[in-house]
């Protein structure tokens, strides 16, 4: 049954605003993931001196593993808050849209994602001295990133919640899934810190515009089936 858009924009904002009230009052999540985030990029920058050729080419790669698996780490955390408070079978039992649950859920952890960039980006630009963001089109890159593992992640995340399994489970099913987002988000990245001309890695751009919209439409359909199972 299609409902009022008005009332799928206010429930997906509620689910929303929940996990915001929720994570200002625990801060349990940022911190878990900026302190991961963090300490993989502060390590990873030991390994060579500064302003050496080799760490600006490792740079890419490292910001994106760091922000990667800070995001496993912050979906664990935040499913298991759900089911620990029983959260997730009373959104479910309650007449909400499915799909307004999903995409609630998605805009909490595309925050929680940019927020933790916003905090690496400058400790970044220090220890690899270099500019992620000197090139307009590294904004593309990290948003439609960014996009794609929150997407993709709050759709496993909520797929794998009910398992007993689900800290194994979660990365197992997303990460062979996001290969395809992460090679193109790291030679992208890796393109603008070389300063190589746009159209040298517009393609890996476009990649992940492409990979968005397809999986935004197969994840809402996805989502509805995989919950009333």
């Amino acid at each position: 049954m299609n409902m009022p858009k008005s009332n799928f924009i206010s429930q997906t904002l509620a689910i929303f605003k929940k996990d915001i009230q929720l994570e200002l009052k625990t801060k349990e999540i940022i911190s878990s993931m900026l302190l991961f985030s963090m300490l993989v990029v502060v390590v990873f920058s030991f390994l060579f001196e500064p302003g050496n050729i080799e760490q600006a080419g490792i740079a890419g790669g490292v910001y994106w593993m760091a922000l990667i698996f800070a995001g496993l780490l912050g979906l664990g955390k935040s499913m298991q808050a759900e089911i620990n408070g029983g959260n997730l079978e009373a959104l479910l039992l309650s007449p909400i849209s499915r799909n307004a649950i999903f995409y609630g859920k998605l805009l909490s952890n595309i925050a929680f994602l940019l927020c933790i960039q916003l905090i690496m980006l400058p400790l970044f630009v220090v220890l690899y001295d270099t500019n992620l963001v000197s090139h307009i089109s590294m904004l593309a890159v990290i948003l439609g990133t960014t996009y794609a593992f929150s997407l993709l992640g709050t759709l496993f995340s909520l797929m794998a919640a009910r398992s007993s399994t689900r800290e194994i489970l979660l990365p197992i099913l997303l990460l062979p899934m996001l290969v395809p987002v992460i090679l193109g988000a790291i030679q992208a990245t890796n393109g603008a810190l070389f300063q190589d001309a746009v159209s040298t890695y517009a393609v890996w751009i476009r990649l992940i515009v492409v990979y968005d919209v397809v999986f935004t439409a197969i994840a809402s359909l996805l989502f509805e089936v995989v919950v009333e199972e």
